[in-house]
């Protein structure tokens, strides 16, 4: 197992960004160095949090208003927080997430236009300190990213067929998150090759907590 710390991993990013794959590869990494890995997603991750993503991804773009799909996240997200994250970090496992709170402030704060205010008293309140140790931010020109999402087998393509000026918003937002937070998240470019990308989160991952 190596030792006992537990960390919280998450990796942020615009539709077609690639995360989902990046993050079960950067979870088989630490596995071969010996670690407990728990690959999880929001929203999702953990039962009632399924049953939430369900609601807020599927069916029209105009279902819920920012601030409806702000609450359902936030519930979701305890829920993942409760039953899933914490218990892993607590026995030392490390936890890779695909989207976190980032993904709220980004998506809703700013695509959505709620504000960054009303968002950061909700994560307040619903999550209060809690923070991931790391945070890949995976960048990628907008209309790139939703060329690759064109033709998934799947209903949850809700936010994937909003304007293009709310993912513009979007990603605009996930790279001032960035800035804010300079210790904590780290901008990637996800124009790169999937093998080169990856090298990118394993030499930052092993700069960060193996050297």
């Amino acid at each position: 197992m190596g030792d006992k710390v537990g960390r919280f991993i998450t990796l942020e990013g615009g539709d077609g960004s690639g995360k989902s794959s990046q993050a079960k590869a950067l979870g088989d990494f630490l596995e071969s160095m010996g670690k407990e890995v728990v690959l999880t997603r929001e929203p999702g991750g953990s039962p009632g949090a399924d049953e939430i993503r369900k609601l807020i991804l599927t069916g029209d773009p105009e279902r819920w208003d920012g601030l409806e799909e702000t609450l359902l996240f936030y519930t979701a997200r305890v829920n993942h927080l409760r039953l899933t994250v914490k218990p892993a970090l607590a026995r030392g496992a490390w936890v890779i997430s695909d989207r976190f709170a980032d993904s709220t402030m980004a998506y809703q704060g700013y695509g959505n236009q709620l504000g960054v205010e009303t968002v950061r008293k909700i994560h307040d309140v619903a999550v209060g300190t809690f923070e991931p140790d790391l945070t890949f931010i995976l960048d990628l020109d907008v209309e790139t990213g939703l060329a690759r999402t064109e033709g998934r087998g799947h209903d949850e393509d809700r936010f994937e067929r909003m304007k293009l000026a709310f993912h513009e918003r979007m990603r605009q937002g996930f790279l001032e998150i960035a800035r804010q937070n300079p210790d904590r998240c780290q901008v990637v470019d996800a124009s790169q090759s999937i093998d080169d990308i990856q090298m990118e989160l394993r030499s930052y991952l092993k700069g960060r907590f193996f050297s």
